[in-house]
């Protein structure tokens, strides 16, 4: 988590409350850190972190939109971003799909 805190920390991006959820919770096998933040202004934050050697395509796309929507009705909120950090490849349409559905990538 602070790798995390400190990337999104040098963005300008402070936190008042960060809590891990465990991806168990969802009812997800994946391998990935999911945390729910709230900024100092208020705003409710999203925030993957997914580490895998495997590249992430379009398929993976849709895996994480229905991983976002399990988490706001688990967190009876909609989130006002959507931040997910990846340590592995990323397709270059993946990526576009990303950013049209409002992710901010990291």
């Amino acid at each position: 988590m602070q790798t995390v805190v400190d990337s999104l920390r040098q963005e300008g991006k402070i936190f008042k409350k960060m809590q891990e959820i465990l991806p168990k919770e969802l009812g997800i096998r994946n391998k990935i850190k999911i945390y729910k933040a709230t900024d100092v202004r208020g705003y409710f934050w999203a925030i993957f972190a997914i580490s895998q050697k495997s590249r992430i395509l379009m398929k993976d796309v849709h895996k994480f939109e229905e991983i976002y929507h399990k988490l706001s009705v688990y967190c009876e909120h909609n989130f006002k971003h959507k931040v997910l950090f990846i340590d592995a490849p990323l397709c270059s349409k993946a990526k576009e799909a990303f950013k049209a559905q409002g992710w901010k990538l990291s």
